[in-house]
């Protein structure tokens, strides 16, 4: 018996699950920030090794190597498992990454005594989460486009940028009460050190066990489960989403689609990947995330006093305008806020760049790095991950979402690991270069990216299929 109207608690409830993911990518990213001093201290303890800058610096982002890990295994696991237990595996990662790099010494290591060998096995676990974090950013995305409705895809798909950037604020909110809980003692500096540091990758157990639970009442995708031919299945989950009358059109265009259970990566060309891959690219070489693992730098840098105020300040302006794009996505399409964006973090940039070869109030550079932020939060921030989740034709979904993340994970570090010697080397030519970058993403969404407003994943699949012939 299948339901006759589409019950949108139960789509809201599902999609709300998947979100919890996004969640955990923002606080497993960001959790380092607060824990890093505490971490550099204890392992300048240890007896046997000299903790360098340069280890510290690896031990802080080492994360991110798991993240191209898992965004690369992503395609293989969604196709094979299915991505709901992907992502059942992607909260099982997190979870034991959280216990772990609460106590690394498990077994092996005698607790609290800072040797090598706990440094590897830190890192080891902090790998593992972000193998969980590259399979959340892919699959995430993926799961709340194959069960939206066309009309809601963009808008839901937005909400999980959101919980991204929601999940680095209370990560940061998590880590001052932490530090806060033990303002009052004497010794909070020796106890930061030697147990805070923990106490904040532990609190990620929460979210982290609440999600591989939840993740388990949710359905398999229809869109994967007719690639497998459990049309039955499907059909209940579509009935559920859009009531019965719909869901057998859908599942008819969806069957429609499927010449093969497996296509090769370039079946429908060569530019489906290419832009894929190269919206992803720009989203990362735009600089944002310099801009954000480093705004009290940048603020200090500016004269500005009080530089964490500023980037709590920014962090506000960055949900408020996250927002912005999860209520006019499917009003305004993606393309124009993508190209609207560019432009904005263009001249955001290249104020910042003009700040500091003349003579200019220490305002503007201020409002003009915030200008860039805010431009990001509603454009590339958000609309990046709408396009990966709608671009792709069914048969390829998968293959396709891994690369591009991939991708996109491989530029991050890339960008994070070169900001500051070349923001040390010249202030003017970082933020310069940024701006240019900007201005040619804007032309490349103009030229060559399609709009995906109101289009169901079908009618792309049938899209590329034209332009590949």
């Amino acid at each position: 018996m299948y339901r006759q109207k589409g019950n949108p608690v139960y789509l809201f409830s599902i999609v709300l699950v998947a979100v919890i993911g996004g969640l955990l990518f923002g606080y497993d990213t960001a959790v380092i920030s607060g824990a890093e001093k505490g971490l550099q201290a204890f392992f300048q303890g240890a007896a046997d090794f000299s903790y360098t800058d340069a280890l510290h610096g690896f031990t802080s982002s080492s994360a991110l190597i798991g993240c191209i890990l898992g965004a690369f295994l992503s395609g293989v696991l969604a196709s094979r498992l299915g991505r709901k237990k992907t992502l059942f595996v992607a909260g099982v990662l997190f979870l034991l990454s959280a216990l772990g790099s609460y106590f690394p010494e498990f077994i092996f290591f005698q607790k609290g005594v800072p040797t090598k060998g706990l440094l590897v096995a830190f890192n080891l676990y902090r790998v593992l989460g972000g193998v969980g974090v590259g399979l959340a950013s892919a699959l995430c995305p993926m799961y709340i486009a194959e069960v939206a409705p066309a009309s809601k895809k963009g808008k839901l798909v937005s909400w999980n940028q959101f919980a991204i950037i929601f999940g680095q604020l209370v990560v940061y909110f998590v880590n001052y009460l932490i530090i806060r809980s033990h303002a009052s003692d004497p010794a909070v500096v020796e106890w930061t050190n030697s147990v805070g540091w923990r106490v904040m990758f532990l609190s990620e157990a929460v979210p982290a066990g609440l999600f591989a639970l939840l993740i388990l009442l949710v359905p398999e995708t229809p869109r994967y489960l007719t690639l497998n031919n459990r049309d039955e299945e499907a059909l209940r989950v579509l009935s559920n989403i859009n009531g019965e009358a719909r869901a057998r059109e859908i599942l008819a265009e969806i069957k429609a689609t499927v010449v093969e259970k497996r296509e090769k990566l370039f079946k429908y060309g060569f530019m489906v990947v290419f832009i894929g891959c190269m919206l992803s690219v720009f989203q990362q070489i735009i600089g944002i995330n310099a801009v954000l693992y480093f705004a009290p730098r940048i603020f200090e840098s500016m004269g500005v006093s009080n530089n964490m105020l500023f980037t709590v300040i920014m962090g506000v302006i960055n949900i408020s305008f996250t927002l912005v794009a999860v209520f006019t996505v499917e009003k305004v399409g993606r393309k124009p806020l993508l190209i609207t964006g560019s432009l904005g973090m263009a001249l955001g940039a290249l104020g910042v760049a003009l700040s500091n070869v003349t003579t200019l109030p220490a305002v503007v550079p201020v409002i003009s790095i915030m200008l860039y932020s805010a431009c990001f939060m509603f454009s590339w921030g958000p609309i990046c991950w709408v396009y990966i989740a709608e671009l792709f034709p069914n048969t390829i979904r998968s293959e396709a979402t891994a690369v591009a993340v991939a991708f996109q994970w491989i530029f991050n570090f890339i960008v994070s690991s070169t900001f500051v010697p070349m923001y040390n080397w010249s202030h003017f030519f970082a933020y310069a270069l940024y701006g240019v970058i900007c201005l040619i993403a804007a032309l490349f969404v103009w030229k060559l990216v399609p709009e995906t407003k109101g289009k169901t994943l079908e009618d792309m699949t049938s899209f590329w299929r034209g332009a590949s012939i």
